[in-house]
């Protein structure tokens, strides 16, 4: 009987191969010649891609082709086909091997499509291959982009090499939401991770060790610490303490405005488990938000705007500069002294996200017509400040027509991911662009998926605060919504 199973399973997998195999494997014949580009979905036509990102699948934009082909060959004679209904799914080893050899080369993409009329050839395109890899994975939380629900959400990682991706955790593992992930430079072995809701705490893991939950409110500060950014020591953790509100536009009830009341910055001390303040930190006339420390430690960027008066609604009026402020990592102090780095508000400017590249030349950020909360500004595009020069400038590559706001560096600081919704103005989705060592960036690139046109139409989700990450994080789920769901944790302190 076993044996009969065996035959009857092995029929079934041979047939549903050759109904596979069957449905979109012809040679392309009699084609007509095309003087145009493809349009495809994703646009890759002339992206740099790292040496060892996943394969770049993609459909036809038009969605009338019954069949995509496409054959990707290089200057050595090597060369790569895939052929399909939907999209091209080139082979995951093959397409390794082929960007393997071809470290600061192009590849040359020749795209046909069917249509009802036959066979279309478009004229060639290249995809530039850096020598410059990526980061193992990508961090991200997973979200539906409104504001009224957000009873499924969780934070993800992603596999940039290949498509893997797995559940950290999500809220179905407890009451609330999640949010802030954070590493340093990337290295999972010191995160951050915060809880929201009735089981709220802040989860944090020092060296690869355990996960402890913290109650980060003080009666010394405004309220829970958010907005985290680890110091390159592992040993300190910038947060900010904001009051927030949210509200439509009168214009556009599809538009929220996210807007704080209050906001200040402190530094934690993973070691002594002591907050540091600083009376220049925290004026209640200037809100302070999103602290990032410098590649060398020794300074701590933050966005700083004017507080509206009290009983002033005019939310289009506050706009927050880019400042400085001196932090000394042995004693765990402050400077006297804030500097102002990017004077935005006198050019009716905001900018928010600074991000400063590890390597230390160039500072990153986003720049929108006002307030803090860039991701429902659709005019927000990312700036590249040289930290060497003081040159200021759009990143042209980066940017697009639509929402360009949250992003991140890469380890090797030769990497931008961004939170883009460029796509369809709704959904946030991850982009790739590189800077070299000119500073010349890039055209970006969607995060590549299979089947990327079905893949993103069927997950109603928004990629938030992707954050890159060098090796697999090896949080434990579940055992982190045990911490969660037990009511005990540890208070900050705060340093006398």
């Amino acid at each position: 009987m076993k044996k009969i199973l065996y035959i009857l399973f092995t029929i079934h997998c041979s047939l549903f191969t050759l109904l596979l195999l069957s449905a979109c494997t012809e040679t392309v014949s009699d084609a007509k010649q095309e003087n145009a580009l493809p349009q495809i979905y994703p646009d890759y036509l002339g992206v740099t891609i790292p040496v060892n990102i996943a394969p770049l699948c993609f459909n036809m934009a038009d969605e009338k082709a019954v069949c995509v082909d496409a054959v990707i060959t290089d200057g050595k004679g090597n060369s790569l086909h895939s052929q399909g209904e939907e999209s091209v799914d080139f082979d995951i080893d093959d397409w390794h091997q082929l960007l393997a050899q071809n470290p600061g080369d192009s590849l040359c993409v020749t795209v046909s499509a069917k249509y009802d009329d036959g066979w279309h050839t478009y004229s060639p395109f290249s995809i530039y291959v850096s020598a410059d890899s990526i980061d193992f994975g990508l961090c991200y939380r997973l979200i539906a982009p409104g504001y009224e629900v957000w009873s499924k959400m969780g934070i993800y990682e992603r596999e940039l090499s290949s498509f893997e991706e797995r559940a950290l955790i999500e809220n179905t593992q407890f009451e609330g939401c999640v949010n802030c992930h954070s590493f340093n430079h990337g290295n999972p072995a010191d995160m951050s991770l915060h809880i929201r809701g009735p089981h709220g705490a802040t989860l944090l893991r020092h060296n690869d060790g355990p996960i402890a939950a913290y109650n980060t409110k003080t009666d010394q500060t405004l309220g829970l610490c958010v907005y985290p950014n680890w110091h390159p020591s592992g040993r300190y953790i910038a947060y900010s303490t904001n009051t927030t509100r949210q509200l439509f536009h009168s214009a556009d009830s599809n538009r929220i405005e996210v807007f704080d009341t209050a906001s200040d910055l402190q530094v934690y001390d993973v070691e002594k488990n002591e907050l540091l303040l600083s009376r220049i930190l925290k004026q209640d006339s200037i809100y302070e938000t999103f602290p990032v420390f410098s590649a060398d430690g020794r300074s701590l960027y933050f966005c700083a705007a004017k507080a509206l008066p009290e009983g002033n609604h005019a939310l289009d009026s506050i706009r927050y500069n880019l400042c400085r402020i001196d932090f000394d990592p042995t004693t765990g102090s402050f400077g006297n002294q804030i500097e102002m780095i990017i004077d935005a508000a006198s050019q009716h400017k905001s900018v928010s996200f600074p991000r400063p590249s590890y390597d230390g030349r160039y500072l990153c950020y986003t720049l929108s017509d006002y307030g803090q909360f860039s991701i429902w500004h659709h005019e927000a595009d990312l700036w590249l400040l040289d930290l060497s020069t003081g040159e200021n400038r759009p990143m042209a590559g980066a940017n697009s027509g639509d929402t360009e706001s949250f992003h991140n560096w890469s380890a090797n600081s030769r990497w931008l991911v961004v939170s883009s919704r460029r796509d369809d103005g709704l959904f946030t989705r991850p982009y790739f662009c590189h800077i070299d060592a000119n500073g010349i960036v890039s055209k970006a690139f969607m995060l590549p998926q299979r089947n990327p046109r079905r893949f993103y139409r069927d997950r109603f989700l928004s990629f938030n605060v992707p954050e890159f990450i060098i090796a697999p994080t090896h949080f434990d789920g579940r055992k982190a919504s045990r911490i969660i769901n037990d009511p005990s944790r540890k208070d900050f302190g705060v340093r006398k």
